[in-house]
This record gives C-alpha cells, structure tokens and sequence, in this order.
C-alpha cells in the first residue's frame, strides 16, 4: 500500500490497512471510520464532568492526516455518528454538519450508515442531502454497524465484514498494571472474515474485549484466534487473542 510514509499504517489483509483508526480500502480507495459519538462532551457536561470540548477539532485533524497520507475518494461513517440516544443535542447539531462538509470538500462520496445511537439523525442527513443506510455493500465488503446481524442476499454475497458498535480495545499488563488500548480484531464470522474497528473518538478507550461483556452479536463467539491489531503511537501487531491471554 502507498500511504505516503503514514506511519499509523499497517496492511492487515489483502487490500485492507490500518490507518490511524480508520480503515482503508486500496482498491476502492474508501476509508471507513466507525463510532465518532459527536457530542459525548455535552452530555457529560449535562452529568456535572468538566470535560473539554476538543473533540470535533482532533477527530478532524486525524481525518485530515488520513486525506493528505491516502488517495481517498469514498469515506464511510460506519454508524454511532453522534452520541445522544432520544435526541440532537446543539453540539451534535453543529458538529455533524461542520464536519460532513469538511469530508465532503475532500471527497464527493460520502456514505453513512445507521448505528444504535443514530435513532435521530434523519433531520441531519436531509439537510445535507445524504441518504442513512443500515447498511452498505461495496463489491465483497459488507459493512454495517454491528449491533445487529442483517442476513440479506448482500450480506450472503460478501466475504468480508467490516463492524464497529463494539469499540473494540484490549488491555495488556504492564509494570504491574493493566492499560487499555484501541485496537482492531480480524478473525472470522461463520465463512466470512471478520474485522471489528475502535472508536474514532479519542475520548473512547473502548470495550476491553478480555474482561468486558462484548455488545455485538458477531463477537459473541470464540474470539481465540482473532488476530489484534493495537492501534497507539503506530500499529502493531500482537498474534492472536489466545496469545495475549497466556502472557
């Protein structure tokens, strides 16, 4: 892959890498990000935490490092756009539309699929035109948000799966002490493989899939030999989960 020397970049199967958080389809030149939560400091604001409102800032300049490393002509918001269940709060009113017209004056595609957390976002999408799917077929990539399996011919015709919803993070002992880090999993779900991506959001460390009760349907299985990719200060890759388990 010819990522311009980014170096949170790592292939991890044929035409599939690790960017950063986000993953990137070389054929396809798309990226796909997952589990943005627009808004999560205004509603930890409303429970009395004093947290800084950076978030939108950071997410785009990491969106903004993934357009100048990669050709990008496709990006994909993987669901959980904003992070509000019953309601748009201010915040994610002017977060979503700021930052789908910052995407969209590098790229003209521009793809959104519904998470859990996107029960309102309709209002959203019709002001800027783009239409919600529950899910999104591109050539043998089925990529959907991953808090429920859709079975459809799509979903049959793929042989790949891309998921998010899970936040997928894992925690590694060190000096005495366990930490948390984001990372990406590649395993397999039934005859399909299966990559479950991290949250984009860098307030979210994420689902501890050794300790956590895992959320979606496609981790409810033997994760053992899912491969995990942490994703830090680069990529690495650290074997399969029955490895990490037995350190």
């Amino acid at each position: 892959l010819n990522l311009f020397f980014y170096i949170y970049a790592m292939e991890i199967a044929k035409n599939i890498a690790i960017i950063g958080h986000a993953l990137y389809l070389e054929k396809e030149k798309a990226i796909i990000i997952s589990d943005m939560h627009l808004g999560i400091e205004e509603a930890l604001n409303k429970q009395g935490y004093l947290i800084p409102r950076f978030q939108l800032s950071d997410i785009k300049e990491k969106i903004q490092k993934i357009f100048d490393a990669a050709d990008v002509k496709e990006i994909i918001f993987n669901g959980d756009l904003k992070h509000e269940f019953g309601t748009i709060s201010t915040t994610e009113w002017h977060s979503l539309i700021s930052l789908i017209e910052f995407a969209g004056s590098y790229c003209k595609k521009i793809t959104i699929i519904k998470g859990n957390h996107d029960i309102l976002l309709e209002p959203i999408a019709r002001k800027l035109d783009i239409k919600i799917q529950d899910y999104y077929k591109l050539n043998d990539y089925f990529i959907c948000h991953g808090d429920k399996i859709i079975e459809n011919l799509d979903f049959h015709a793929s042989k790949t799966v891309i998921i998010g919803n899970e936040h997928a993070a894992i925690s590694l002992r060190k000096s005495g002490r366990y930490e948390i880090y984001k990372c990406f999993l590649l395993g397999k779900f039934k005859n399909k493989v299966l990559v479950a991506m991290p949250s984009f959001n860098p307030m979210i460390e994420g689902s501890d899939i050794l300790k956590d009760q895992l959320l979606s349907p496609f981790l409810q299985q033997n994760l053992s030999n899912f491969r995990v990719f942490i994703a830090a200060d680069k990529i690495y890759d650290f074997g399969k989960v029955k490895d990490i388990e037995s350190l």
